[in-house]
């Protein structure tokens, strides 16, 4: 394997599937799946995952409510997906930890550094919930920052499309596909692939990202095998 410790980042849409919110049980037992086919390759996983699919806390304001009021509602929307994903990866045989930024003792372990490490370590898979539990500061910030301390090999990006395109390729249909970029043209093309202060905590700590689909069964054990053509990888060292 290519990469021993990984940091998996899902957005909280990929759970929905084709519904138009929630969480698809078919989907996220693939999820599942796939993590389970890498762990037995004897990888460590760490996983952050957002709360889109519930509630987003950027779109709160517009419905009268203050933006940290709503960023606290989406750390929330965090953890019942964390929690989600745990119960299905528990069905696949796995043991888990469940590790929340906020205090919720009945249901999640308070994050502590060393003890995530140890987790892992321990062939657990390790959830990390409730964002950085600080507002402004998106999932994407807090996948950066967890895969930071854990010293992680690599983030893995899943999304619905194999890597990062020069335009959105679900609109426009000859949209080029990148295998691999730097920090610096992601950020001279204007390509999203992480919010910026996420982005810039990669490129200072030389944390690489790799942008795969994560929708199609097998891609995960592919791209931390290090499959040529798999993804796009986006590093200082392009």
């Amino acid at each position: 394997m290519k990469y021993q410790r990984v940091l998996l980042k899902l957005s909280g849409e990929a759970l929905m599937g084709d519904k138009q919110f929630g969480v698809d049980p078919d989907r996220i037992a693939q999820y599942a799946g796939d993590i389970k086919d890498v762990m037995d390759q004897g990888v460590q996983i760490s996983i952050v995952i957002g709360g889109g699919n519930i509630y987003r806390g950027l779109k709160a304001e517009e419905n009268g409510i203050e933006r940290v009021q709503g960023d606290y509602m989406g750390m929330l929307a965090t953890m019942i997906n964390g929690m989600a994903l745990q119960s299905s990866l528990e069905k696949q045989g796995l043991q888990t930890r469940l590790m929340s930024a906020i205090k919720m003792e009945e249901v999640a372990e308070s994050y502590i550094r060393r003890r995530a490490i140890r987790h892992l370590e321990k062939k657990r898979v390790v959830i990390f919930g409730a964002g950085t539990g600080n507002p402004y500061f998106t999932t994407d910030t807090a996948a950066s920052l967890r895969a930071i301390e854990v010293e992680a090999d690599v983030i893995l990006k899943g999304t619905r499309v194999n890597g990062v395109y020069s335009a959105d390729p679900e609109k426009v249909l000859d949209a080029e596909r990148f295998r691999s970029l730097s920090f610096q043209q992601a950020y001279q093309h204007g390509l999203s692939i992480m919010d910026l202060t996420a982005f810039t905590l990669c490129q200072e700590n030389n944390l690489p990202i790799l942008v795969f689909n994560m929708n199609e069964q097998g891609t995960l054990q592919e791209v931390i095998k290090g499959k040529e053509g798999t993804g796009t990888l986006v590093s200082n060292t392009h």
